[in-house]
This record gives C-alpha cells, sequence and structure tokens, in this order.
C-alpha cells in the first residue's frame, strides 16, 4: 500500500482492540497520529501520540481538536471509534442508563465530528469514518441499545455524508462483526436486572465468549480503515471480516423468515 506522506490523522479510543490497532496501522503507512482515550497511560500505541479526550464532554472534545490543530494546522482524517457495549434485555436498562450509552456511542461520534468539520470545510477536504457495526444492520437480541446506536450511526453517516460533499469531505462507516477484544468483556450490565431475562442474558454472554476464540483480530478492521483512509475515492460503507461479508449479504438477499430462523437459532433463542 503506498505511503501517506504529511497527513494527520485522530482516532477516538485508541488505547486498546480496534482502536489501537487502527491507529497503529495508520502510522505505519505513514500518517501522524493522535490517538485518545480518557487517561492516557504510558502504554500508548507504537507511533501514536496519545491525547486525553472524553468524548461525552463538549469542553474535551473542544480542547482535543484545537490541541492537534495548534500543532499541525490540519486534521485529515477523524477515526470516531470510541463506544461501549452493553448486553441484557431491552427491558432491563433504565433511561438512564440508555441515555449514558448513546452519550458514547452516537452523541460522542457527534461531538468529534462537529469540532472537526469547520476546519476540514475550510480546507475543502477530509475523511470521517465512523466504526459501525454489522448489528447497525441486522437485529441483535440482548444489544438492543447498542444496535440502535450503531442503527442511528448508520443513518447519521449516510445523511452527513450527502451534507459534506458539496466541500469535499466523505463519510464512510465500517460494520465489523465479532473482534477479538475486551470489548465484550467490558460490556455494561443493565442496571435493572429482572429474573425472567437471566437465563437468556447469560446465553448471550456465553455466546459473546464462545465466538471471541475464532472471532477476527483487530487488526482485521484495522486494514479495512486503512484501505478507506487511502482510497482515492472512498465507499460509504465497508464490512470488515469474512462473517460480516456474509451477514451483510445474507440481510440483504435471504428471505426475511430464514433469516429470522438462522439468527434466532444462532443466537440460541427457541424457535
Amino acid at each position: 500500500m503506498a505511503k501517506i506522506s504529511g497527513k494527520i490523522a485522530v482516532v477516538t479510543g485508541a488505547s486498546s482492540g480496534i482502536g489501537r490497532a487502527t491507529a497503529e496501522a495508520l502510522a505505519r503507512v505513514g500518517f501522524a497520529v493522535f490517538g485518545t482515550s480518557r487517561r492516557p497511560n504510558g502504554d500508548a500505541p507504537v507511533g501514536v501520540t496519545m491525547l486525553a479526550c472524553d468524548v461525552t464532554d463538549d469542553e474535551s472534545v473542544k480542547t482535543l481538536v484545537s490541541t492537534v490543530l495548534s500543532k499541525t494546522a490540519r486534521i485529515d482524517l477523524l477515526v470516531n471509534n470510541a463506544g461501549i457495549g452493553l448486553i441484557g434485555g431491552a427491558e432491563e436498562s433504565s433511561i438512564e442508563q440508555i441515555k449514558a450509552l448513546f452519550d458514547v456511542n452516537l452523541l460522542g461520534v457527534m461531538r468529534a465530528t462537529n469540532a472537526v468539520l469547520p476546519s476540514m470545510r475550510e480546507r475543502r477536504a477530509g475523511l470521517i469514518i465512523n466504526m459501525g457495526s454489522v448489528l447497525g444492520i441486522v437485529p441483535a437480541p440482548y444489544s438492543a441499545y447498542y444496535s440502535a446506536t450503531k442503527h442511528a450511526l448508520e443513518g447519521y453517516s449516510e445523511s452527513l455524508d450527502h451534507e459534506t460533499r458539496a466541500f469535499n469531505v466523505r463519510v464512510s462507516v465500517i460494520e465489523p462483526a465479532f473482534t477479538r477484544s475486551v470489548f465484550d468483556q467490558n460490556a455494561l450490565e443493565p442496571d435493572q436486572k429482572l429474573e425472567p431475562y437471566e437465563k437468556s442474558r447469560a446465553d448471550a454472554r456465553a455466546l459473546m465468549s464462545d465466538v471471541m476464540p475464532t472471532a477476527d483480530l483487530p487488526e482485521v478492521v484495522a486494514d479495512v480503515v486503512v484501505a478507506a483512509a487511502t482510497a482515492k475515492h472512498p465507499k460509504r460503507r465497508y464490512t470488515a471480516g469474512k462473517l460480516a461479508r456474509q451477514i451483510s449479504i445474507l440481510r440483504r438477499f435471504a428471505p426475511a423468515g430464514t433469516f429470522d430462523k438462522n439468527l434466532r437459532r444462532q443466537m440460541r433463542l427457541p424457535a
């Protein structure tokens, strides 16, 4: 892959998992990369400058962007990767917990994007890559609210891409499936657990644990981000990994009843 020279990238949630792999992959192809986490420590990704940023805090996001612009005078690429999961029945979460999830996974993307867009518009160049999920295009029992954030991200990203194209700024979404990381281990527990959902919730977590040993490595997703970031004409959507591609194709072409039965079987739900 051709080396990129002189371009600046910002990657949120870069301390571990997909974000870390993405930041390092972009650095390897020549981007000057600024990664973020809420509390950066000494274990920074290779070749990446880490800065503190809480995507749920307006001032923190504005400070991040102004700091990068003061050092570089430009941001060519924003990768909105920061996110958290939630596994449980939809009935089991309080509205406050749901708001907190959306604050990170959706509003955090919007804060970072709105902070970066003015400089991209002024330069009439830039790319925004949002880390979506196949759960943004398929149902996700016992991940209803996480799935909702990713469905919303799909709509937001597509609409935004139409708006910003006039300024030569594009928006792409990456759609991975299961990826080996601590994401599933760090997923939130519902804050209003109900006994009727206990077994199904446990089964959903067990399923996540079972698929992780054979799930895609974060580097698989990172390579797709690099492909989008270095493309002459970035696509609006990129699936990442074999399973994600299969799910995307099935969702588009399989009969609804067949897809539904297969999903319930995979999720270990009664027919």
